[in-house]
């Protein structure tokens, strides 16, 4: 059994496209196409052994925005490249780098669907 509390996250978009270019620049990584009935997804890549999944997802009756849960994404070593990439990906830094001693650094940004999404580092 994981001991993690999270497994698996979903980020709402309305453009999977669109969210997927945004993700796949500012993270400089491939997401995943996966599709099920109703739905269609853009994996984050992980260990589905050990990690934490997600995906960003198009669904019916889902709809991207600000003030619902907000995931972190692990960003180790690379927040501050991270967070310079998001204006010009279409996106916009909430909170710039902050310190959480003794848990590292992190950074809020909005996504180009309107999600507000969490970084995380520990450097």
């Amino acid at each position: 059994m994981k001991t993690n509390a999270i497994n698996w996250f979903e980020l709402y978009v309305t453009d999977l496209s669109r969210a997927r270019s945004f993700y796949e620049t500012i993270l400089h990584t491939k997401l995943q196409d996966a599709a099920m009935e109703g739905c269609e997804m853009a994996i984050f890549p992980y260990d589905n052994m050990q990690g934490i999944g997600g995906a960003l997802t198009v669904m019916e009756g889902c709809q991207p925005g600000p003030g619902g849960t907000l995931v972190y994404l692990n960003v180790e070593g690379d927040l501050d490249a991270v967070l310079s990439r998001i204006p010009d990906a279409g996106g916009k830094v909430v909170r710039g780098r902050l310190p959480i001693p003794p848990h590292g650094f992190i950074g809020i940004f909005e996504d180009t669907e309107g999600n507000v999404v969490g970084l995380h580092s520990m450097v």
